[in-house]
This record gives C-alpha cells, sequence and structure tokens, in this order.
C-alpha cells in the first residue's frame, strides 16, 4: 500500500487514517501515524515514539559516527605522511630485501583506498543529515547502518603490519569476521538448545517445547520452589553445558526489549536479589544484554556499552572453548556484534534473562 502525499511542505499521509505519519513504531521498524499508535491502531501494544525523537536520535549518531571518521581518516593520514616513510628509510638502512620495500608500497596504497573510502562515507552521512527530514532519515536508518559496519570494517593504523603477515598477531577486526564466517559455514547447525524447568525463575512462563520463555509481571505462585530455581532474577538456565570443543545457538529476540543471553558457570547462584545472581554483575556469567534501545556486554559488574544503529531480531552465540572465545553476532548477515576472549575456569550453560514480553531459541 503507498503512502499518500499530504501535498507540498506537508509531508506523506498513512494511507490507513489519512493522518500525517508522526510516529515510529519500534517493533514494526516504520512510521506510522496517531490512530495507527492509539489503542485501537494496529500498533496496539507496540513500543512508538514519536518519529522527530528517533531521528534525532538517528541524527545524533550519525554525527557522532562522522566525528569518529574524522578522527580515523587523521590517524590514516599521518601513518601515512609519517610512519611509512620512516619504515621505508629503515629498510634501506639496514639494505633489506626488496620484499620489505614492496609491502611498505602495498600498505600505503591500501591506506590511500580507505582514506578515499572513508571519505566516501562520510560525505554520504553528512548528505543524509543535511539534505532529508525526519521521516527520510528513519528510512534511511537501514542504509546508514550499512554505511557505519562499511567504516568499521576499515582498520585502524596500528594493526596496518597485518599486511606484512606478521604471525604474532592474531586479532583483528577483519580476521574474526573471516574466521566468523567460516566457522558458521563449516558448521553442520545451531546446538538443540533447551531449557532446563528446573532453574527457570517464577517470574517466566517456559513453553511445552521449552525454547520460549515469556516475561510475567506477577510471581507464579505454581512454580514449585527448588535449589536449582533462581527464585528474583528472570533468569533460566539451558539444560546442556559445554565443556569443550565449538558451539553455536541463536535466539529470537525480536519481540523483547529488555533480554540477556549469554553463558554462566554452573555455579552461578540462583537465589536472592543481590549481584551474585544477576546475570552480568559477577565472575558467573558473561551476556549480552538489551535495555531499551540500549545495548551492552556484562561480566563481573563491567558494562561495555555497544553502539549498534539497529536492533538484531535475531542474536547468535558462538562459543569456541578451545580459542576460549565467546562472540555474538547478527545471523542474517553474519556481523561480528562483540567478541570477548578469556580463560573459562569450567562448563558453560547457556543462559537467558527476559523482563519484556519473550525471547525464543532458534532450531
Amino acid at each position: 500500500m503507498s503512502v499518500e502525499s499530504a501535498g507540498p511542505g506537508l509531508g506523506p499521509l498513512c494511507p490507513e487514517h489519512g493522518q500525517a505519519l508522526s510516529w515510529f513504531c519500534c517493533s514494526e521498524r516504520r512510521p506510522v501515524c496517531a490512530a495507527c499508535a492509539g489503542l485501537g491502531g494496529r500498533c496496539r501494544g507496540h513500543r512508538i515514539r514519536r518519529a522527530e525523537e528517533r531521528a534525532e536520535e538517528l541524527r545524533n549518531k550519525i554525527v557522532d559516527q562522522c566525528e569518529r571518521l574524522q578522527f580515523h581518516s587523521a590517524s590514516i593520514a599521518k601513518y601515512v605522511a609519517e610512519v611509512l616513510p620512516g619504515k621505508n628509510q629503515r629498510a634501506a638502512v639496514h639494505g633489506e630485501e626488496e620484499r620489505a620495500h614492496q609491502s611498505i608500497l602495498t600498505q600505503q596504497v591500501h591506506w590511500t583506498e580507505a582514506l578515499q573510502k572513508l571519505d566516501t562515507i562520510r560525505t554520504s552521512l553528512v548528505g543524509m543529515l543535511t539534505h532529508l527530514d525526519d521521516l527520510q532519515l528513519i528510512q534511511k536508518e537501514q542504509e546508514i547502518f550499512e554505511r557505519t559496519e562499511e567504516a568499521e570494517g576499515i582498520l585502524d593504523p596500528q594493526e596496518s603490519h597485518k599486511l606484512n603477515f606478521n604471525e604474532k598477531c592474531i586479532r583483528s577486526p577483519r580476521l574474526t569476521q573471516l574466521w566468523v564466517t567460516a566457522v558458521l559455514g563449516s558448521l553442520s547447525g545451531t546446538e538443540d538448545v533447551r531449557i532446563d524447568e528446573r532453574t527457570v525463575s517464577p517470574f517466566l512462563q517456559l513453553s511445552d517445547d521449552r525454547r520460549t520463555l515469556t516475561f510475567n509481571a506477577k510471581k507464579s505462585k505454581a512454580c514449585a520452589d527448588a535449589p536449582e530455581r533462581f527464585d528474583h532474577w528472570p533468569n533460566a538456565l539451558a539444560a546442556t553445558s559445554f565443556q569443550a570443543g565449538l558451539h553455536t545457538w541463536m535466539v529470537n529476540v525480536q519481540n523483547s526489549c529488555a533480554y540477556k543471553v549469554g553463558v554462566a558457570l554452573g555455579q552461578l547462584p540462583r537465589k536472592g536479589s543481590g549481584s551474585d545472581s544477576r546475570l552480568g554483575h559477577n565472575t558467573f556469567s558473561w551476556v549480552f544484554s538489551r535495555y531499551d534501545q540500549e545495548f551492552r556486554f556484562s561480566h563481573d559488574g563491567q558494562h561495555e556499552p555497544l553502539g549498534l544503529l539497529r536492533c538484531p531480531t535475531q542474536l547468535g552465540v558462538l562459543l569456541d572453548l578451545q580459542a576460549q572465545e565467546l562472540l555474538f553476532y547478527e545471523p542474517a548477515s553474519g556481523t561480528v556484534l562483540h567478541t570477548h576472549h578469556v580463560p573459562f575456569s569450567g562448563p558453560l550453560f547457556p543462559v537467558f534473562a527476559v523482563a519484556d514480553q519473550n525471547i525464543s531459541i532458534i532450531r
């Protein structure tokens, strides 16, 4: 159904109600009118925001991204102008092979192309910022996200020694993305993860197939207490733990604005309202979390903000116990959202929490 025009300067109208599209439905990711957003509208029960507020949020993110691009470009330009010539001189002084000079020339070409690409991305974002109205900007959200992802794929200058194939350097965003793509392509499928019903909080309802958790604000009295059960926080553990190897599972999170997904040790306390049993606030749990429009990675009370431009509808978890790597990604695009590298001290259970609507393990 096409969007009607309200005439010059008035903007488009809702095709169903003929009213201005002055609201934004976060659940359906589209602009809507007041009638759609009202109690009797199609977006009843959805999370609704004013379109101008969502547009202002996107403008702020674009401004922040443009500032980061400017700093990124400046650091690359300085690297090309000052660091690479010095490397070339040192290679000549020490009488190194032609291979060393060729490597430096390769880096010069690489970083010159990176500068041009960053400039193109920044010009595109500035154009959106200056020429689009609120509704046009909201409708460009996917493109803004893709432009930002494209910029983040360009490495920092200090990582340029990867172009020399330095075997001592083992970590970078680009190599991580390539590794994830290769790993996901080699796996035969995701793990058959199901919830251990004995652990489910009385604030959660578990589906019959033990894959969907639904939040209930009122504590269930039918839920018998047990040592394994979380009695305060809306948490639940999977029935299976992993001690070795490579594992991945996916969770549908599109219905919830408040959830946590990750892994936890079996020693995670289950009782009380303290931080010991609150996911991400103790040494026993590592979680990716969303609250409203904020995304974080949390462990031991340390919370790292994650600047995502869009809310993932599905969340993938990749656990490599040989490499001691925990990684969160978006299944549809394979985009890496966050990585965490740390030695784990024991078998790990997939862990979940939800405080808004529901989340489901995908199989």
